[in-house]
C-alpha cells in the first residue's frame, strides 16, 4: 500500500508573484535611481536591473507555462 507524501506542495501563484515583484523591482530601481541621481548610464545600476528584470521575466514565464500545463492535464 502506497503512502502519500505528508509534505504539501506550494501553490504556483506564490513563486509567480515573487518573480513578478522581482521584475517590477528591477524596473522601479532603475527609474528611481535615475531620477534621484540624474544619471541613466551607470554600469552598476544596469547590472542590478538586468539581473532583477531577467530573473523576474524568466521566472514569470516558466511558472506561467507550468501553470498552463497543469491546468490542461
Amino acid at each position: 500500500m502506497a503512502q502519500e507524501d505528508p509534505v504539501m506542495e506550494m501553490p504556483l501563484f506564490i513563486p509567480r508573484v515573487f518573480y513578478m515583484l522581482l521584475f517590477a523591482f528591477g524596473v522601479a530601481f532603475y527609474l528611481i535611481w535615475g531620477a534621484m541621481y540624474g544619471t541613466w548610464d551607470d554600469l552598476a545600476v544596469y547590472s542590478i536591473t538586468v539581473i532583477c528584470v531577467g530573473l523576474g521575466l524568466t521566472g514569470t514565464i516558466l511558472y506561467s507555462i507550468r501553470e498552463t500545463e497543469e491546468t490542461r492535464g
